[in-house]
């Protein structure tokens, strides 16, 4: 029996915009903070149609993102590393990717925090030359439309990744310096601790300070102002070493000229991004103007630099990623003789405009070929350079993105941008202006949807709607259209509408078979509610059901397919099992990998998703790394 798909129109699809950007300390993940306080962690693999989704955690809503830093410390977190993000309420967070929690490690300092940035490391494991860095903006920091001049360059270590040397050794606590609103530039240094530890406040200036970047051996910090200057610190002594004024661009209205991002450079180079469209290019010993482009036509809001250092990004609100590169020229001396100079400037290449918005934040990050490590076998054959890995391909079937396939391969680093329109966009670092933009979320923050046919109401069939603050169960009518192929749009009507208590998000929900219990869980607490209707009337009534106080809030809840039992994944690592007749707690399961069997508490990551079988018999729990659990409800193991 074929399946026809219908159409509705009666959900609010609003996903909220990406406002910061962030790579992992190993550069195979990447993560997006949104405006609506949630942050998501992407695996990029050159293998997908989009990027993985690996996890969301949802934060405080009420304290906006302002910046992501991710970086490696000490010897506490994932090997991936820390991810701290700084807030316009003037806090600094750590976010716990094992538990999927948001805790604040700095609270208010009593204005707005710009931009963070973390100091590069200098200790190296060996006497090798240092391999490339990267270094983001702290802002992290036509479907088409292509503009390209000449984009022939070769970069020969362009597909050197910058995480090799990180794990090789313990890294020991690191100094982060924060743009603050009040013109100060505040120094801390992240320890083991759960606090950030005051190290000093650079003097304050006039206007207020955007933005932040170190020099590459942590010596000098450099600062963007709202009144359109640069300034060089000594970053020990906190001494000023110069400063230097912006020059006005292509777009000179407003009062302040902000400069929204700076980078700097091993080569020594320091590039500014301001509110005029400008990106400007300057000597970073001495603050001497090198060069200066005006191609954005509005607000240049973040900065980004390939692995090489040879390639700068830069975007902004009128949706454009430009790309600019390092080019060298020979000049004649000019004394009569056959002789000639090497002169090296940065010229602009070409621009994408993917985007239909602003574009808000810019990072580097380097595909992975799975989402776990690469096997011995992929090693080889990514060590194997110049020869083509045998495919495995589905017969009668094509691949849905033939660009993205040709350039995204592990190893090779990839630029990503996001921005206003909740999208995720990935583009080849080495080949620009040549492949189309990758879409990695097509559909970004997907409402959670659950459609109940063949209720105990007469057959009615119920569509259960999680907004970010309420639940909508829609009554869904379904057209006579006959043996045709296709559905039409079916018709709902709302039967109810819960909000949560105090305004606090939604997790997770869901509703039981007979479409008569339904519940949701905020960061808080779970709640369970009864819905019924007396016969021949048609109005709803909803009861609220008591459920046992120990049961901890949720990542997911799934009824079993008879509607007697409620389960129940807590932020605790364990799965509740609630018996619905007596509303009291039927059983505990701990999730475990076999060899562990006989451990006490419970050591897995969180439960993110669960899944019955139709027989009500067996349960799949997933964590949010992937891992599957199987459990017997019957003999309860």
């Amino acid at each position: 029996m074929l399946l026809k798909p219908y159409r509705t129109s009666s959900i609010d699809w609003k996903p909220s915009p990406v406002v910061a950007l962030a790579t992992s300390a190993d550069d195979s993940q990447i993560a997006a903070a949104r405006e609506d306080g949630s942050l998501e962690i992407w695996l990029v693999s050159p293998g997908s149609v989009g990027g993985h989704h690996q996890l969301t955690i949802h934060g405080d809503s009420t304290c906006r993102v302002s910046s992501l830093v991710w970086c490696c410390v000490g010897s506490k977190g994932l090997s991936c590393g820390r991810l701290f993000s700084s807030s316009i309420d003037g806090s600094v967070s750590e976010w716990d990717l094992f538990d999927l929690k948001q805790k604040i490690l700095l609270e208010s300092i009593g204005v707005s925090i710009w931009q963070m940035a973390v100091a590069p490391i200098n200790k190296l494991p060996t006497l090798e030359e240092p391999k490339p860095q990267h270094f983001r903006n702290g802002y992290l920091n036509a479907k088409y439309e292509y503009n390209d001049s000449n984009d022939e360059e070769s970069c020969e270590s362009e597909d050197v990744s910058d995480s090799e040397q990180v794990h090789q050794e313990l890294v020991e606590d690191r100094r982060v310096a924060i743009a603050c609103d009040d013109g100060a530039v505040r120094i801390y240094t992240i320890s083991d601790s759960d606090k950030l530890i005051y190290h000093k406040s650079l003097p304050r200036v006039s206007g207020r300070t955007l933005s932040v970047t170190w020099s590459h051996d942590s010596n000098r910090l450099y600062s963007g102002t709202s009144d359109g200057l640069i300034r060089c610190w000594n970053a020990d002594l906190g001494h000023e070493i110069f400063r230097s004024t912006v020059l006005l661009g292509g777009l000179c209205s407003g009062p302040e000229l902000c400069i929204w991002s700076l980078l700097s450079l091993r080569c020594g180079t320091v590039v500014s991004a301001d509110s005029t469209g400008s990106v400007q290019f300057w000597n970073g010993d001495n603050g001497i103007l090198l060069q200066a482009h005006s191609n954005h036509k509005g607000d240049v809001n973040t900065l980004a630099a390939a692995p090489c250092q040879k390639r700068v990004f830069s975007a902004g609100s009128d949706g454009q990623v430009i790309l600019y590169k390092l080019s060298t020229e020979l000049l004649s001396s000019g004394n009569g003789k056959s002789s000639f100079e090497m002169m090296k400037k940065w010229v602009y290449v070409g621009y994408v405009r993917a985007h239909t918005h602003d574009v808000r934040a810019l990072t580097m990050a380097v595909p992975i070929s799975s989402e776990g490590s690469l096997s011995d076998e992929a090693k080889d054959l990514q060590g194997k350079k110049g020869k083509k890995v045998k495919r495995i391909r589905c017969r009668g079937k094509k691949p849905l993105d033939f660009s993205y396939s040709k350039w995204a391969h592990f190893g090779v680093p990839m630029l990503v941008s996001a921005g206003d329109d909740a999208k995720l966009f990935a583009y080849s670092a080495k080949e620009f202006t040549r492949f189309s933009p990758h879409d990695i979320c097509p559909a970004p923050q997907r409402v959670p949807v659950q459609l109940v046919v063949n209720t105990s109401f007469n057959q009615t069939s119920f569509l259960l709607v999680q907004a970010s603050y309420w639940l909508d169960v829609l009554c869904v009518h379904v057209p006579d259209v006959g043996s045709g192929p296709y559905g039409g749009l079916v018709t709902t009507n709302i039967v109810a509408r819960i909000k949560s208590k105090a305004c606090r998000k939604i997790i997770c929900s869901a509703m039981s078979n007979s479409g008569e219990l339904f519940g949701y869980s905020d960061h808080i607490k779970s709640s369970l509610f009864a819905l019924s209707r007396q016969a021949g009337q048609s109005k709803w009534t909803i009861s609220k059901r008591k459920l046992p106080q120990e049961l901890p809030y949720a990542h997911s809840m799934v009824f079993t397919s008879d509607g007697l039992r409620l389960l129940i994944a807590g932020h605790d690592r364990r799965i509740y099992i609630v018996d619905l007749e007596s509303l009291i707690l039927q059983h505990i399961f701990i999730p475990r990998h076999e060899e562990h069997e006989k451990e006490g508490p419970p050591s897995e990551p969180p439960i993110t998703k669960m899944f019955m079988s139709s027989d009500g018999q067996w349960l799949a729990a997933i964590n949010c790394f992937g891992d599957i659990y199987i459990f017997n409800l019957e003999i309860e193991r």
